[in-house]
């Protein structure tokens, strides 16, 4: 606590009263501390830790650049383009928000027949079914690789004859 004449003190002086106090309580740490006096060691120190730290850094960095690399690497083997020609029967993406889908609902439309093709990505596209022409975005398309002629079926009869 203060005594009547210390609390008239400024707040500078009120400052180091704490510190006085603070370094009383702590003056036997403070005596079983090391201290480093030595102010050359004590640079040299300091810059070693600083080229380690930018060392590690750097190579830090190093590994991100050959992570994200071989990750591009990794993406860009999956990635297929899809070249179109007219008259090539294609799918149309259905991506109309739907709350509750179905678990086995095709996100594809019925098979639609591709008229022409833009250099800008865009495709024109007709209906199979209806006379129905509309362009759409390349990207919203699939290659359609329905049967053309029926399989041939099988008949096994687990009887015996």
């Amino acid at each position: 606590m203060l005594s009547g004449a210390q609390l008239n003190y400024t707040v500078t002086e009120n400052e180091m009263l704490a510190v006085m106090f603070a370094f009383d309580k702590f003056i036997s740490y403070l005596i079983g501390s090391k201290l480093n006096l030595d102010i050359e060691a004590a640079g040299t120190t300091r810059i070693t830790e600083l080229h380690e730290l930018d060392e590690f850094r750097y190579l830090a960095f190093e590994s991100t650049r050959l992570y994200k690399e071989r990750m591009k690497r990794l993406h860009d083997q999956n990635i297929v383009e899809r070249h179109f020609n007219p008259g090539d029967m294609v799918l149309l993406s259905n991506s109309r928000l739907r709350l509750f889908p179905g678990k086995l609902k095709s996100l594809w439309s019925s098979p639609f027949r591709v008229v022409e093709v833009f250099p800008s990505g865009a495709v024109k596209i007709a209906s199979e079914k209806d006379s129905h022409i509309f362009r759409v975005n390349g990207q919203r398309l699939k290659l359609y690789v329905g049967m053309s002629e029926p399989k041939e079926v099988l008949e096994i009869h687990l009887t015996e004859p």
